[in-house]
């Protein structure tokens, strides 16, 4: 059974006014179900089990598609319930393969949600957590855009779906995945969100549904401490950790954050992270910013930092965006900083640059209603890298 991804609908389409069982977890939807008259409790978990396979196995947005179901509550169930997906504002392939959804769940609530071919297994999706950030990271495009709110488990879910849609990937494939990973790496601060977060893991690593392991979902966060803890407890996920800097000094300037949770306060959450072990590393992410973070001596403080942390380290090439006062460092720059780390026996890829040509990469996310002119994206530079990296 597939689904065919309808990217004519536009928000001419009434409001919807009917709660959607798409982004229920399974208590919730059972729940949702006996609330609303449509089964009794006694039969309210056999059914919620049933809806689940349809909604997240097999993709379905139309419960007349749910063929053992009694008819009269198929009806019941379009009655009280929707299963619809947000809009799809716009849709963008970039020449490497990279797509990218502008996504509207509610009217002035956009989002950017991002495929990445060939990452982990074999394809990563890149989604949102909140509609703009509150971090301001100097180097972050996404930073620039206020904070409107965050996205309930519902909407994090839809990112997931949609994407599934476009890709043809109904039922939910044993082999040959196109989306095997998830990276919480889009818009927002995911622990500013963690409850919304942890249930939309819940759901998408659900065994009967999307079913996306738990091994293959990272949460990056940008340090906030307090919540590190209940992250690993609540959702297993993997972690990964927008660092950038060696020093309070410069890491206060480009992650605010610090001022609240300093390094020292941060190496410290993360070496309390449940599950922490060489089987399961913290990833470090570091954006090369020339001249400002990218010279050996900060690779020898990042070793000192690290020392002792189950770890691998993401090395991004910093990816331009209109009215950055940044640039990348120069491929020898990020290969000796790379060097050194190798040398100490930590695993750190460099990324590849994906989707600048459509603002998709790393840092590049934003939403808000002014889109960037077309002249403008000529402007940024795909500046060619000579070798391949990975994401997770």
């Amino acid at each position: 059974m597939g689904v065919t991804l309808d990217l004519s609908r536009g928000s001419s389409a009434p409001a919807a006014v009917k709660p959607n069982l798409s982004g229920l977890t399974r208590k919730g939807l059972a729940e949702a179900l006996v609330v609303a008259e449509v089964v009794k409790p006694e039969k309210a978990k056999m059914r919620a089990t049933q809806l689940w396979r349809w909604i997240h196995h097999y993709g379905v947005t139309d419960f007349a598609m749910m063929t053992d179901v009694a008819k009269e509550t198929r009806a019941a169930l379009a009655e009280a319930f929707s299963l619809t997906r947000p809009e799809i504002v716009e849709r963008q392939v970039s020449k490497d393969g990279t797509r990218k959804w502008l996504i509207r769940m509610a009217p002035g609530i956009e989002v950017e949600t991002v495929y990445i071919p060939d990452v982990g297994r074999s394809g990563a999706l890149c989604v949102s957590s909140q509609v703009g950030c509150t971090l301001n990271c100097t180097f972050c495009h996404t930073g620039t855009q206020a904070l409107v709110r965050n996205l309930t488990a519902a909407e994090i879910v839809a990112q997931v779906q949609v994407a599934r849609d476009d890709l043809s990937e109904w039922p939910s494939p044993k082999e040959d995945r196109r989306l095997s990973n998830i990276v919480f790496m889009g818009m927002g601060e995911p622990l500013y969100n963690l409850d919304n977060v942890a249930d939309a893991i819940d759901i998408i690593s659900d065994g009967e549904g999307i079913a996306i392991s738990r091994r293959r979902i990272t949460v990056s966060t940008s340090g906030v401490v307090p919540e590190l803890h209940e992250l690993g407890e609540r959702t297993q996920a993997m972690l990964a950790i927008s660092l950038h800097a060696t020093n309070d000094a410069l890491r206060d300037v480009l992650v605010p954050l610090n001022k609240k949770y300093p390094i020292e306060q941060l190496i410290a959450g993360i070496r309390a992270y449940p599950g922490l072990s060489n089987a399961r590393r913290v990833t470090f992410e570091y954006v090369m910013l020339k001249g400002v973070n990218d010279s050996p001596a900060e690779a020898l403080a990042l070793l000192k930092l690290l020392k002792g942390v189950p770890a691998k380290i993401n090395l991004i090439p910093f990816n331009p965006w209109p009215g950055t006062d940044y640039e990348c460092s120069s491929w020898g720059a990020i290969e000796k900083f790379a060097a050194i780390l190798n040398k100490a026996g930590y695993a750190s890829p460099i990324r590849t640059p994906r989707g600048r040509d459509i603002l998709a990469a790393c840092g590049q996310l934003k939403s808000e209603s002014e889109k960037v002119r077309a002249s403008a994206r000529r402007k940024v530079p795909a500046e060619p890298l000579a070798a391949e990296g990975i994401v997770v």
